[in-house]
């Protein structure tokens, strides 16, 4: 009984002096770097770690030791530690070749091959056409082959073309009939960028009318992509031209910008819309936020716009998204009608939309289905101040080869 005092006061003394350990400061990181791997790769992982930790406290943007930190996780077959520590990094920082590298091996280590194949194929999009990369992938595909059987999960393979179908139906509480609308797409990934041609059919006030258009997304580096539109129709229900193009930017810390412009032609006049959007990564979280800025004839420049939120499940496939919009936003909804009045009017309405998105895949990622359900308030054209309610919901399926 009378040891339990010393021994209680050892262990205080050791908790104050780790503790005052812990908080001192680190005046030459690299150097204190060059210790925690020596320790590291004497064996001493804990102590190595300690030394990290206290390295990210005062410097959290050093990568290289939280890679370090992380890879001693995986060393030790604490590949769910590792994992986290490395998607903090990658989220934050997409152009880190040995960080992706070390997380692919991880999740191969772990067993998690498909996995480790979606993370090359994700560390590709943000690298290029990386040697390393691709080697691992072309090993994964190799012993993918080999290994799977009826009843394993599915490999999700690399898809070049995609053909998807979507319906979507409005109901509204006055004033309007239901509206539906219809989207037909073929989609080509080449060297170059994506290629999306598309038809679009819509059925409103008792009309009928096809838009055609195509898509571009030229790839200008590992750092800049672009996007290209134009669209075209004879009918009222639709405009009769609109163009649109802009300009992105993966900056660092997992961070992407752009700027670019939309144009509407109706009837009588021309619309031009500006738009910008600033989007963030963080872990499996997308955050976006994107204004208008319109500008038609004489009438005073009015503003919309929209904030994205997505949260991706197992991998960029599968995800939960929220989108909340004021104003009219042309990548979410079509002119109501054609004629000068409500075309003109419709880009100054007031209105708000929430739209929730659920999208999910199956086959190895060969087939993915959309579910979309909205509600929306807006002002009624001929009747200023006045709102309606509509309710909206949609389904999309696409075959990716």
């Amino acid at each position: 009984m009378r040891r339990y005092p010393h021994i209680l006061t050892s262990l205080l003394l050791w908790g104050f002096f780790n503790l005052g350990y812990a908080q001192q400061p680190v005046p030459d990181p690299d150097t204190a770097f060059r210790n925690a791997r020596e320790l590291a790769f004497q064996g001493d992982h804990p102590a190595a770690r300690d030394t990290l930790r206290r390295i990210l406290q005062q410097y959290p943007e050093y990568t290289d030791v939280h890679a370090f930190l992380a890879n001693t996780y995986r060393w030790e077959g604490d590949h769910d530690e590792a994992r986290k520590h490395f998607n903090r990094i990658t989220s934050r920082e997409r152009g880190y070749e040995a960080v992706w590298v070390a997380a692919i091996q991880n999740e191969i280590q772990a067993g998690n091959r498909s996995i480790a194949l979606g993370l090359a194929n994700k560390a590709l999009h943000f690298l290029g056409d990386n040697t390393a990369i691709q080697e691992l992938r072309a090993e994964l595909n190799s012993a993918n082959q080999k290994l799977h059987a009826p009843g394993e999960e599915e490999v999700k393979k690399e898809f070049k073309n995609g053909i998807s179908l979507e319906n979507r139906l409005e109901a509204f509480d006055s004033y309007y009939d239901p509206m539906m609308y219809t989207a037909l797409e073929y989609q080509r990934a080449t060297e170059f960028g994506k290629v999306i041609p598309r038809v679009r059919y819509s059925n409103r006030f008792d009309m009928h009318g096809l838009q055609f258009e195509v898509d571009l997304y030229p790839r200008l580096s590992n750092t800049f992509h672009g996007y290209l539109n134009y669209g075209y129709s004879d009918s009222e229900l639709f405009p009769g031209h609109k163009g649109s193009l802009e300009l992105y930017a993966n900056l660092p810390k997992a961070l992407e910008v752009s700027l670019g412009g939309r144009y509407l032609s109706f009837a009588q006049s021309d619309a031009t819309l500006l738009t910008a959007s600033f989007g963030m990564y963080r872990g499996n979280y997308y955050m976006s936020f994107r204004p208008y800025f319109v500008m038609l004839g004489n009438r005073k420049p009015g503003g919309s716009g929209n904030i994205l939120l997505r949260k991706y499940l197992s991998d960029g496939l599968n995800y939960l998204g929220l989108n909340l919009s004021y104003g009219y936003s042309p990548e979410l909804r079509q002119l109501q009608s054609g004629t000068v009045l409500i075309a003109e009017t419709l880009l100054f309405l007031e209105s708000q939309q929430l739209m929730f998105d659920y999208q999910f895949s199956s086959g190895g990622g060969q087939h993915l289905y959309r579910a979309s359900l909205g509600i929306s308030r807006q002002e009624y054209v001929l009747e200023p101040d006045t709102f309606f309610w509509m309710i909206s919901g949609g389904l999309t399926y696409q075959i990716r080869i």
